[in-house]
C-alpha cells in the first residue's frame, strides 16, 4: 500500500483525487493553508489528515502529489527531493492513473461540472464507476469499469490526459488572462481531441466543435436537426423537464430530468449519447437521469421563508444567462434577483458588455465588488464600471445586504467564482 502526501490537497482536483486514492485503501494525507474550503469537508468525514504547510511532513516513503499552484521551490518540494521521493504534479500523476480504466473526459467551456456529475451518476446505476468532479467531490471504486473525471482547458491542463471517450460540451472565449482569443481556445480542444483514444461526443450546434477534426469517431448531439443524438419536444412541468431522444432520426426514448435550463436537456443528452455508444441499459439512463440531484454551487436551492436562495457558480455571461433561465422556467411569476460578484478583473474587463446584457435578464440586479486575483493587475476597473451599463443596478455590501428582503416571495441568485458565498451567509445571518 502506497503512502501519498498531497501538497495544496484542498485543492478542488486534489482534495477530489486524494479522496479516489483513499477509497481504494492508499494511505493518504496532505498539506495546505489554515483557511476553511468547502473541498476540506469530504476529506474530514474520510478522516484524511489535513496538515498545515512543513517540510518536516514529508518522510521516507511517501509519494508525492503536488498541486499546480505550487511551484518547486516550495519548502515541502524540496524536502521530497532531498530524500529522492517520487513527485507528480497532479494532472501528470492522474493522466497515468486513468489508463487502468475506460476513462471518460468532460470538457468545455461551460456545463463541464454538471456533466461530469451527471455522467458519473448514471453509470454507477450500471457499472462500478470512479469519478473526479471539479467541485472537489471524487470517489474511488478499486475494480472501476469507468474512470470519469472533469478536464478542465485552462492552461491546457487537459492535455495531460488521452482518455477513451471526450465528451465535449461547448467552445467558447474565458479565462482571457491565458487564451488569446477565441481561435486559441478551439485550438486547445482540437490538441485535445487528436488525444482520445476511442470516440468523442460533441455538442453539434456549437460552430467550433463542428470544424474538430479527430482520429476516432465524432458523435455528435444537440437540439438542431442534423445531430446523431437529438432532443424533441421539450416539456417543463412540475416533476422537471421531459424530453424525447432521437438517434439518427430514429425515436430512441423518454427522458425526465430535474433540471429547468436548456442546458440541462443539453448536458444529459451528451450522457444519453455516451451511455448509448457503450451499451448502457436504457432502463439505467432513465433512472440516472432522473434521480440525479446535482453537484456542489450548481443551482443549489435553500428557502428561506418565502423566498428562494440559490447558490451558482455562473461567473460568465453564458453561464450567467443560462442560470436566470433556469430560474424563471422554474419559478415562473416570481422576482428573479441577481446578486453578482465578478471572477477576476481580466474576465470582467473583457466581457463587460456581455456581462450586462445577460444580468439584464433579472428582474433586479446587485453587485458585489469584483474579486480579483494575484495574478493580475486591477487597472483602473471597478465594479462601477459594469454597474453603468445595466439600468437600476446597485452596488451591495455585507452590511447593506438587507435591502433583498424587500423582494417578498424573490428567488435570490448568488452568482459567482470567488466568494460570493460570503454574501448568502450575511444574508441568511441578517434574516436569522
Amino acid at each position: 500500500m502506497t503512502q501519498y502526501h498531497f501538497v495544496g490537497i484542498k485543492g478542488t482536483g486534489m482534495s477530489a483525487l486524494a479522496q479516489i486514492l483513499h477509497d481504494m485503501k492508499h494511505d493518504v494525507q496532505g498539506s495546505d493553508v489554515e483557511k476553511v474550503f468547502f473541498t476540506q469537508q469530504a476529506l474530514e468525514e474520510r478522516k484524511i489528515k489535513i496538515l498545515p504547510f512543513q517540510k518536516e511532513n514529508i518522510k521516507e516513503g511517501q509519494t508525492i502529489i503536488a498541486g499546480n499552484a505550487f511551484s518547486d521551490d516550495h519548502e515541502e518540494l524540496i524536502a521530497a527531493r532531498e530524500l529522492g521521493l517520487p513527485i507528480y504534479r497532479y494532472h501528470h500523476f492522474l493522466g497515468d492513473f486513468m489508463k487502468k480504466f475506460t476513462s471518460i473526459g468532460v470538457a468545455g467551456s461551460h456545463g463541464k461540472t454538471s456533466t461530469t456529475g451527471l455522467l458519473a451518476h448514471v453509470l454507477e446505476c450500471a457499472k462500478p464507476t470512479s469519478f473526479l468532479i471539479g467541485d472537489g467531490t471524487g470517489k474511488g471504486v478499486k475494480d472501476s469499469d469507468f474512470f470519469v473525471y472533469e478536464a478542465c482547458e485552462y492552461r491546457r491542463h487537459f492535455l495531460a490526459y488521452e482518455p477513451s471517450y471526450c465528451i465535449m460540451t461547448n467552445i467558447d472565449f474565458d479565462h482571457p488572462d491565458y487564451f488569446k482569443d477565441i481561435d486559441d481556445v478551439f485550438d486547445a480542444f482540437q490538441q485535445m481531441a487528436m488525444q482520445v483514444k476511442k470516440g468523442i461526443i460533441a455538442y453539434g450546434d456549437d460552430p467550433y466543435l463542428q470544424k474538430l477534426h479527430a482520429q476516432v469517431p465524432i458523435l455528435f448531439y444537440g437540439l438542431e436537426d442534423d445531430n446523431d443524438v437529438q432532443g424533441k419536444n421539450i416539456r417543463r412541468g412540475e416533476e422537471g423537464t421531459t424530453f424525447d431522444v432521437y438517434i439518427r432520426n430514429s425515436f430512441f426514448h423518454t427522458f425526465t430530468i430535474q433540471g429547468y435550463g436548456t442546458h440541462n436537456v443539453l448536458n444529459a443528452l451528451s450522457v444519453i449519447a455516451l451511455c448509448h455508444y457503450e451499451h448502457i441499459p436504457v432502463e439505467a439512463i432513465k433512472d440516472g437521469l432522473y434521480t440525479f440531484q446535482g453537484v456542489k454551487r450548481r443551482f443549489s436551492e435553500k428557502p428561506v421563508g418565502a423566498q428562494v436562495v440559490i447558490d451558482d457558480y455562473a461567473h460568465h455571461p453564458t453561464e450567467i444567462k443560462a442560470t436566470i433561465e433556469a430560474a424563471k422556467y422554474k419559478y415562473s411569476g416570481r422576482p428573479v434577483v441577481a446578486i453578482f460578484q465578478p471572477h477576476t478583473f481580466t474576465r470582467t474587463k473583457t466581457f463587460l458588455d456581455e456581462f450586462a446584457e445577460s444580468l439584464k435578464q433579472a428582474d433586479a440586479v446587485y453587485l458585489c465588488d469584483i474579486f480579483g486575483s494575484a495574478r493580475e493587475n486591477a487597472g483602473a476597473l471597478t465594479i462601477y464600471d459594469l454597474q453603468k451599463k445595466i439600468p437600476n443596478a446597485e452596488v451591495i455590501t455585507e452590511e447593506g445586504i438587507d435591502i433583498l428582503k424587500k423582494y417578498d416571495a424573490g428567488v435570490l441568485l448568488f452568482m459567482g467564482a470567488g466568494d460570493i458565498q460570503k454574501f448568502q451567509k450575511a444574508y441568511e445571518k441578517a434574516l436569522a
